[in-house]
């Protein structure tokens, strides 16, 4: 990999606790990316990533945490810097230097709108998600100059678009990449105005099986049964799909959560967190021994 520019400023930390458990320390990381619309035009910027790490650990694997998109435009306005706080903690401690890249087109990162599809009934899929891919490998690539990432092993993971973001990067050759995690992967689904009926999810189940035939690392993929914007069937078809094709993986259908499963990646860790710890230990990583967890995240 080349090293790319970077910048770094200190934010935050999550304070040792009388149990003296490791500080986790939160990082801003300014990182270059040079990526394309559905239309070809180009943003050439940098955008912001936060890095969770141990204090005390010298050197952790990746795991790089992909963000969603909003439904509707008004919910864009609200996205700030994407950090998963209390789930990037509890990444670290079992052993990962996370990083949560802030895409272009949102929050704080800004920019043109690259990972817009188009109009409902013709959604152009793939473009976006490598284009989101671009990105997230651009993050590595700048983390070849950060002491404490170790890059020859990581994960990636994501939550509903950030979610088929790892899939597609199972696809890649990125490196050190030995599992992806989908937590309620998809595209085009909006719980308001057409609940469980995604945009275009015959072209999404195709884009799902052409990932399975270029697969190159094992999956899990997470989907609760009420998740409103893709509903409880679409997920087990895209699955299906994927692992036809012949990519490797494992689907694991999580309870109900509230009215609406979508955000159960955030709502309710303890659903699954028994699957993600088992897909670690199956890709091969080392886990601490089961305790109540790190503790709050200063404000």
């Amino acid at each position: 990999m080349n090293r790319l520019p970077y910048s770094v400023a200190g934010f935050a930390c999550l304070c040792a606790s009388a149990l003296s458990y490791a500080a986790v320390v939160e990082e801003v990381i300014d990182v270059p990316v040079r990526v394309k619309t559905i239309y070809g035009q180009e943003a050439n910027q940098t955008i912001k990533v936060t890095l969770f790490r141990d204090d005390q650990r010298e050197k952790a694997p990746y795991l790089v945490l992909n963000h969603g998109r909003p439904a509707s435009e008004t919910d864009f306005f609200k996205m700030k810097r994407q950090r998963f706080a209390e789930n990037s903690a509890y990444f670290v401690w079992l052993g990962f230097a996370v990083l949560v890249p802030t895409r272009v087109g949102y929050g704080e990162s800004g920019g043109l709108d690259v990972e817009y599809s188009g109009r409902c009934n013709s959604r152009n899929f793939a473009p976006v998600y490598a284009a989101a891919a671009e990105q997230t490998i651009a993050v590595l690539e700048a983390a070849t100059g950060l002491p404490h990432v170790d890059l020859s092993r990581g994960i990636a993971v994501g939550q509903s678009f950030g979610g088929m973001t790892s899939i597609t990067l199972a696809t890649l050759d990125v490196p050190g990449l030995i599992g992806a995690v989908n937590f309620a992967g998809g595209d085009g689904g909006n719980p308001s105005e057409h609940p469980e009926n995604p945009c275009s999810a015959h072209r999404l189940a195709t884009l799902y099986s052409d990932y399975g035939a270029a697969a190159k690392v094992p999956t899990l993929w997470l989907y609760s049964e009420n998740d409103r914007y893709w509903g409880a069937e679409l997920p087990r078809k895209w699955f299906k799909g994927f692992v036809d094709a012949g990519g490797k993986g494992q689907f694991v259908q999580l309870p109900p959560y509230k009215d609406n499963g979508h955000g159960i990646f955030t709502g309710n860790p303890d659903s699954w967190k028994p699957a993600f710890e088992a897909f670690l230990r199956d890709v091969g990583f080392q886990l601490p021994p089961p305790r109540e967890g790190v503790s709050a995240l200063r404000q």
